[in-house]
């Protein structure tokens, strides 16, 4: 399928380069663009209907154009769909298990540690108070 939408693409390109040429050849009412690319050359070509055969060439390649493009959209779209497909395919699959696993609990929550208010000095720092004496 690739294959004939390049061919496809080639000729519309081919077909848009004649539309370019066969209207800058066309001769214009106040003889601008037209009689300076060869309006007059195409006149002698096709002798004095020469408008004729080049508004008809126009319509004609102007008709093959957009056959062409809507030709190239429909195969653009049928190839990416059938790309989907066949990548959709390659994926491997994957059994699920019959039953649904258990619902995790929640963690029980453990006792606030307290801080006491009063810090114990370190060994040896502070010497520990004396047992009243006895008289």
């Amino acid at each position: 399928m690739s294959i004939v939408l390049g061919i496809l693409t080639f000729v519309l390109i081919l077909v848009s380069l004649f539309i370019v040429l066969v209207v800058l050849a066309q001769k214009s009412k106040d003889g601008g663009m037209g009689a300076a690319l060869g309006g007059g050359a195409a006149e002698a070509a096709f002798g004095a209907e020469t408008g004729n055969v080049l508004s008809k060439s126009t319509i004609y390649a102007a008709v093959m154009f957009f056959v062409l493009a809507f030709a190239l959209y429909l195969g653009r779209i049928y190839e990416s769909k059938h790309a989907a497909e066949a990548a959709g395919s390659a994926l491997p699959t994957i059994a699920a298990p019959a039953a649904a696993p258990a619902a995790p609990t929640a963690p029980a929550l453990a006792a606030p540690l307290t801080v006491p208010n009063t810090v114990a000095p370190a060994a040896g720092s502070i010497p520990a108070p004396e047992a009243p004496k006895k008289p």
